[in-house]
């Protein structure tokens, strides 16, 4: 069944209207009209399974319909990730989006390749959130990340963006302890697992000493990704798989 996304700020179950671009994709490109049935939902867990009654240019207008709600997930994770060239992002995007990941940030790091000023910034961050509404959509995942604007690596720990219950680093350097350990020692500390994490992802070619020694700094744990050196969107795709297996 097609799937649309209502922004929860428009989120009315008893009247749900599609925007103007949810709306153009709804007519113009797949096709649908009055009597079709859809699914809309919220990105905060609600969803509707309901019938197009008005198929109307710019604003498609949904029967009223009971919403249902997603289980809640066991942990927030997200990852902050060194933007990668071309359009691996898009691909990191979308599969954080569908493994779980409750936020991104978006990173320029020392040896990141992309330079973006402050409208480019914007732009990258409305473009990467669209996309990560088109992974909700097809892939029937019903919470949304939120894309944050891309900031350099030392804009982010200056913010003090690390409120999470475990701060992680993806790191090559020696001393680095596999997630088990560091769960383990979690445990042990606090008495149960974190509700939420954050995992920061390198560039090709990694993080320098200094910005890991600035990750440290700011309570990151090195954590290792075994023994084969990964590509940026691999190591991303795997950290968020072994933290949503462990977590959520």
């Amino acid at each position: 069944m097609p799937r649309f996304y209502i922004p929860a700020a428009d989120w009315n179950p008893e009247s749900p209207v599609l925007s103007e671009a949810e709306s153009h994709h709804c007519l113009n490109v797949l096709r649908l009209g009055e009597g079709d049935k859809v699914t809309a939902f919220d990105g905060r867990g609600a969803e509707i399974s309901t019938t197009i009654i008005a198929a109307e240019r710019g604003a498609v207008r949904l029967a009223p319909a009971r919403p249902s709600r997603s289980p809640e997930l066991g942990a927030q994770i997200a990852i902050a990730q060194a933007v990668p060239k071309g359009k691996n992002m898009d691909l990191i995007i979308e599969k954080a989006t569908e493994l779980g990941a409750s936020e991104i940030h978006p990173l320029l790091s020392e040896r990141t390749v992309i330079h973006l000023d402050g409208e480019q910034r914007e732009k990258k961050r409305a473009k990467w959130q669209a996309r990560a509404v088109e992974a909700c959509k097809q892939s029937g995942q019903n919470f949304l990340p939120t894309i944050h604007p891309p900031v350099t690596t030392e804009q982010f720990f200056a913010a003090g963006a690390t409120d999470y219950d475990l701060l992680l680093v993806a790191s090559l350097q020696p001393g680095a302890r596999h997630l088990k350990e560091i769960l383990a020692e979690h445990h042990t500390e606090h008495g149960s697992a974190p509700k939420s994490a954050l995992i920061l992802i390198g560039p090709e070619g990694d993080y320098t000493p200094a910005e890991i020694n600035a990750a440290v700094n700011a309570g990151c744990l090195p954590m290792t990704l075994g023994p084969i050196v990964l590509r940026t969107e691999t190591a991303a795709i795997y950290s968020l798989s072994i933290l949503a297996y462990e977590l959520l």
